[in-house]
């Protein structure tokens, strides 16, 4: 029997009746579920996102060469709550902003006022060769991939940019 002539017939049972159409509602709405929250922790994941727009704006705005520094730590907060599609993403983009960040306390340099084209001449050969290798892993490929990949996540899934 056709699922139109179930929902059709009037002489077979209420419970009958409604399952086909029933069946196809609750797997609408768990089809609707697992995409709002991107595979899992996306609630979460989508209201942080939604918060920290403005600051995000804000840092990348200001158009300093620190400005993804200034903005680690809400990137460390965002990927605690990112869903499991976009973990290894998020460690792409975060493991060398890290070592940017480590390079350029162990040089004794404040991230906030960072300048690559404006290094201290005081700095060891060590130190400075640290600080330039960190900075130019931001720029391999691989990581701009895994932030387009995070920014992208954050539209598709989340309907937010994660700036302005």
């Amino acid at each position: 029997m056709s699922v139109s002539a179930l929902e059709s017939d009037t002489h077979a049972p209420p419970d009958r009746r409604n399952r086909p159409t029933c069946t196809a509602a609750l797997a609408a709405v768990a089809l609707a579920l697992t995409l709002l929250s991107g595979c899992g922790g996306g609630d979460d994941y989508c209201d942080a996102v939604q918060s920290n727009q403005a600051k995000l704006t804000d840092v990348t705005a200001s158009a300093t060469p620190g400005a993804l520094l200034q903005a680690l730590p809400i990137f460390r907060d965002l990927s605690a709550d990112a869903p499991d599609d976009i973990q290894d993403d998020w460690k792409a983009l975060l493991d060398p902003l890290q070592e940017l960040d480590d390079a350029l306390h162990a040089a004794g340099i404040d991230p906030a006022t960072y300048d690559g084209k404006q290094l201290p001449d005081d700095l060891t050969d060590d130190q400075r060769t640290r600080v330039e290798d960190a900075a130019a892993a931001l720029l391999a490929p691989s990581v701009v991939q895994a932030f387009d990949s995070v920014q992208q996540q954050a539209k598709d899934v989340c309907h937010t940019p994660l700036s302005l």
